[in-house]
């Protein structure tokens, strides 16, 4: 298994070429001494419920799984809580604004994105609306999929961490 740093050749303080594997999950310099820890990125997930009970699916517009139903959601950004990650990519990519959001569970992921594996932590949420009728695709979104939970597949998923995602949400009904 390669290293999760192994794209990365040049100490990010010295700049020199002597960045090398110091542990499983981290890399030292060989100049200056700096160890960089790799930790995983949080992410969110969100299951959007409105007041009837259906939930709101996007399908995924851009690789990876491309064309497959995925649940809004993204990376939280920099000076970011989770919650306020998950109204914003909500907002994003379904043009609705949630008035509930209460976490789940999490579960560890890796996301290839351009040719590098982004470790995650993928916090999933159950997010209340009062109405899809204003929904409309957005950001990373290619279209909107309404379902009830009982019709559910994870098979129609295309990320990983989001089939598992899925299978915890089905079995807590």
């Amino acid at each position: 298994m390669k290293h999760p740093l192994d794209k990365f050749e040049y100490c990010p303080v010295c700049g020199a070429a002597s960045f090398v594997s110091h542990n499983e999950k981290a890399k030292k310099c060989a100049v200056c001494g700096f160890v960089y820890y790799f930790n995983p990125s949080a992410a969110v997930a969100c299951f959007i419920r409105n007041r009837k009970g259906e939930l709101l699916l996007v399908r995924r517009a851009k690789e990876p799984a491309r064309g497959t139903l995925d649940l809004p959601g993204g990376f939280v950004d920099l000076h970011e809580n989770a919650e306020t990650a998950a109204r914003r990519e909500v907002k994003e990519e379904t043009g609705l604004a949630i008035i509930d959001c209460r976490y789940l569970f999490s579960l560890p992921n890796i996301y290839p994105y351009c040719g590098f594996d982004v470790h995650t932590v993928d916090l999933f949420f159950e997010c209340c609306v009062d109405s899809f009728d204003l929904a409309c695709a957005g950001d990373d979104a290619a279209e909107i999929v309404i379902l009830t939970p009982d019709k559910l597949k994870p098979e129609d998923f295309g990320l990983h961490s989001i089939k598992k995602g899925i299978k915890s949400y089905i079995a807590s009904f």
